[in-house]
């Protein structure tokens, strides 16, 4: 069990890598997980899952963006199970769908859900952890957008995903010394996202396949079991890293 006893909230944990994820650490022995989600239904049946396969799981209802339900998460969380030992800032938002890659309205989406969500699920995730004295381990996902730009997507997501880059490495530097690790994951091309577009068209992403030396897709448990090692002790030494599962994509 290489998450036992341990207390983790995973926003975005309705469906995709978030589910994928909160299922691994069920397994793993967390003492509880919490998914976090807009997905009321999604979200609920993932918990349900949790709990006929013998997990301790509770959802709640998340908008990354708003401060207030942020706070109110992580109160739960504190209430419910006496502190919290690991974050995985997991919710996100496609950029490939808009038509117009400078797009105002969409730089402010990208920006809120991607950058802003991430930064305030530190904010208040650290401060639980700092309470307890236990320490703790956030994992910020971030994309192989985060490192490299690509011609077929908003602006907005390659900076909002380079901005949880950096807003990993200042978090690592500066929580060190509360034995909080920041780390941050990058995925290269997985299934398709709910608000995908061009990374969803099949033309397109069997031209992409063709630059990824290891010539498929990820699949959403690869990414979940890089998410379970940063969250374990097993990386106890790690912090401000960049876990890149993209199958070589990055790599030429």
């Amino acid at each position: 069990m290489r998450l036992k006893d341990k207390v983790a909230l995973i926003s975005g944990g309705a469906s995709g890598m978030g589910a994928a994820t909160a299922r691994l650490f069920a397994r793993e022995g967390t003492k509880e997980v919490f998914v976090a989600d807009l997905l009321e239904k999604e979200g609920t049946g993932i918990v349900e899952e949790i709990r006929r396969d013998g997990g301790k799981a509770t959802f709640l209802p998340l908008d990354v963006t708003n401060e207030s339900q942020w706070k109110a998460a992580i109160d739960a969380v504190e209430a419910g199970a006496g502190g919290l030992d690991v974050l995985v800032n997991n919710a996100g938002i496609s950029g490939s769908a808009e038509q117009d890659l400078y797009d105002t309205a969409a730089w402010n989406r990208l920006m809120g859900v991607n950058a802003t969500g991430v930064f305030l699920g530190m904010k208040y995730g650290i401060a639980a952890m700092k309470k307890t004295g236990r320490g703790g381990s956030v994992i910020n996902l971030s994309s192989i957008s985060g490192i490299t730009g690509q011609g077929y997507i908003h602006v907005g997501y390659n900076a909002s995903k380079g901005a949880v880059r950096l807003i990993t490495k200042a978090g690592a530097a500066q929580h060190g010394k509360d034995r909080i690790r920041v780390n941050s994951v990058h995925p290269g091309l997985m299934p398709p996202m709910r608000t995908s577009g061009r990374t969803a068209d099949p033309e397109m992403r069997a031209k992409t396949l063709k630059g990824v030396p290891l010539g498929r897709a990820g699949e959403v448990d690869e990414v979940a079991y890089a998410i379970l090692f940063l969250a374990s002790d097993e990386s106890s030494y790690v912090t401000g890293a960049e876990l890149v599962v993209d199958g070589g994509w990055t790599a030429v």
